[in-house]
């Protein structure tokens, strides 16, 4: 008589194992944060005249165009955002991706200030360090952005031209 039970319970506990719903994969929620927002290119990249990233997730070195399947490179602390996240900046209508790794940013982090290193293109010309600064400011950007959101992919520095973005 136990075993029979025994059966029964047990197949009570499969169709309840079976019919019980799949869990949903956790998609992240789209935060919006002010930050200090930078840019940094091969010029003043560590180490210095390369596109060297620390993190690859989707790009071999920085780079990107800006849309969400090929965000540009952007860097912060690791401990800010993980390496892989993705963010959307609409002061430049694109999309990011965290592959490096920025000391300005660690150490802002490390007292309370958020702040991202926006990869702004692969040149040594002088004119690019004009062009991060002309885009340097606090701004709104989401971490974890919709797929869908406007996009602009004007390079944000020309390298054959030196012509720096003007949103």
């Amino acid at each position: 008589m136990k075993s029979k039970l025994l059966v029964a319970l047990l197949g009570i506990g499969l169709l309840v194992a079976v019919a019980a719903p799949a869990q949903a994969a956790v998609t992240p929620h789209a935060t919006t944060y002010t930050m200090y927002v930078t840019l940094y290119g091969a010029l003043d990249n560590d180490p210095p005249g390369t596109a060297a990233i620390a993190y690859p997730q989707i790009h071999s070195q920085a780079g990107g165009v800006g849309t969400y399947s090929n965000p540009v490179t952007f860097a912060t602390s690791k401990s800010e955002l993980a390496p892989g996240t993705k963010v959307y900046y609409a002061y430049l209508k694109k999309y990011f991706i965290m592959e490096d790794s920025c000391a300005a940013c660690i150490s802002d982090w490390n007292s309370g200030k958020r702040h991202i290193d926006l990869w702004a293109g692969n040149s040594t010309n002088s004119a690019i360090i004009a062009c991060e600064n002309k885009l340097t400011r606090s701004g709104s950007v989401i971490v974890n952005p919709a797929s869908n959101l406007a996009v602009d992919t004007t390079p944000i520095f020309n390298t054959s031209s030196h012509v720096c973005y003007s949103p």
